[in-house]
């Protein structure tokens, strides 16, 4: 678990500004992150200054945390966004025992379980009573599933809400139910679409090479696989997330390779809504146990790997968000002043991070999140899943008592 901050260290880059750390950086990076600040485009970096930027420590660094800070807020602005949603799985029976996944059981374990249609219904109706606007669907691959029951958890839910957004089905559930239908892609993603998928998970990326996937989980799809998923449902009107594990066994260089391939994807689809770094939750894990990753990210890679992804993507994706099941509160904050600027889903009831050994909990409300954001001195604001909708929750006047400010100056 990544130790609690000191105020003294939250505040540590946040108070210098750009032209306070610019002459403290080596020549290289100042010039990569000028250029980029210039035209906010992430795409004016050439490889070699982005491998650079991943491996910059010490004042480099900082440097790297204050640029990305500064463009968040030419790009997004001073709006932290979240949206209310419900996390339901409805299985943990899983047969492709990824060695990062402490969630999954066999079917025969005392703790298995398999939720009903009528279960994930009601569960749908329960989150729009309390204000949600979006179902996150997701679950283990059990054998025998039926082969349209990816489909049949769409109707039963819009049966049941039919203004409830369902954001569902990993690359790896897509895959698995095209192998149960004997449909094509493109027409399994279509169906699903016609039944009520809205948007997809851009999850079961992990890291995007096939040498660290064949460690992490040998039976899970592949790069190009996920590649085909994504692309293919873009292709078929239905946006989706985009996802990196950070903090197992991977280098620096994986993740600017990942971050410019979902660039590149960006460039030809448009497709995502946002990218989101996961950060490794080790302690109940088979990957970890065997000794096969290191025991999660530091507190300087959870801050470069948001940072970078602010700086790799800008003027492509930029809704940089952080994960918070998998941080502290004061993590998270920091995180939001390191290029971030949606703190996700208010979820209801997470349980993957929490069986992995993450300890931020499974639900945070829309006023824990108002509470969070006036904090670190932004203004909350709640979104719909594509983020074509924002209410800013908090008025004016609240904004600038909360965090100490003359209305003038807010």
């Amino acid at each position: 678990m990544p130790r609690e901050l000191s105020p003294s260290e939250l505040e540590s880059f946040r108070s210098l500004g750009w032209a306070g750390v610019t002459p403290m950086l080596s020549p290289t990076v100042r010039r990569a992150l000028d250029r980029v600040l210039e035209t906010q485009n992430g795409g004016t970096l050439s490889l070699d200054e982005c491998f650079t930027l991943a491996h910059s420590t010490g004042d480099d660094l900082l440097g790297l945390l204050v640029a990305a800070d500064l463009l968040r807020s030419e790009l997004a602005g001073n709006l932290v966004t979240y949206v209310v949603n419900r996390n339901i799985n409805f299985t943990n029976v899983c047969f492709v025992g990824c060695k990062f996944c402490a969630f999954s059981r066999g079917p025969r374990e005392s703790d298995s379980y398999f939720l009903s249609l009528e279960e994930v219904a009601r569960k749908s109706v329960e989150a729009w009573q309390l204000g949600a606007t979006e179902v996150c669907i997701q679950g283990g691959l059990p054998h025998g599933l039926p082969p349209f029951y990816y489909r049949d958890i769409l109707r039963a839910v819009k049966n049941a809400v039919p203004g409830m957004h369902i954001h569902a089905f990993s690359p790896m559930e897509i895959v698995y139910g095209v192998e149960l239908t004997g449909m094509p892609l493109a027409d399994y993603l279509s169906m699903l679409r016609d039944n009520g998928l809205g948007t997809l998970p851009g999850t079961a990326a992990e890291i995007l090479d096939d040498e660290v996937r064949m460690v992490l989980s040998r039976n899970k799809l592949s790069t190009a696989q996920w590649i085909e998923v994504i692309r293919t449902a873009h292709r078929c009107g239905i946006r989706t997330t985009s996802t990196m594990m950070y903090g197992h066994m991977e280098t620096p260089a994986h993740w600017v390779r990942q971050m410019l391939l979902i660039r590149e994807m960006q460039q030809d689809t448009g497709g995502f809504t946002e990218f989101v770094p996961l950060g490794f939750v080790h302690q109940n894990t088979l990957l970890f146990q065997q000794g096969l990753a290191r025991s999660g990210p530091t507190l300087a890679e959870h801050l470069k790997v948001h940072a970078l992804a602010r700086i790799l993507l800008a003027g492509s994706i930029n809704n940089i968000q952080v994960s918070w099941v998998k941080l502290n509160r004061k993590l998270s904050q920091l995180c939001l002043h390191a290029g971030a600027n949606d703190y996700g889903g208010t979820l209801m009831e997470e349980n993957i991070s929490r069986e992995a050994g993450a300890t931020a909990g499974q639900y945070t409300s829309p006023e824990d999140f108002q509470s969070l954001i006036l904090e670190i001195g932004r203004i909350p604001a709640e979104r719909n899943t594509s983020y074509s909708r924002i209410n800013i929750k908090v008025p004016l006047e609240q904004f600038t008592a909360e965090v100490g400010l003359e209305p003038e100056f807010a």
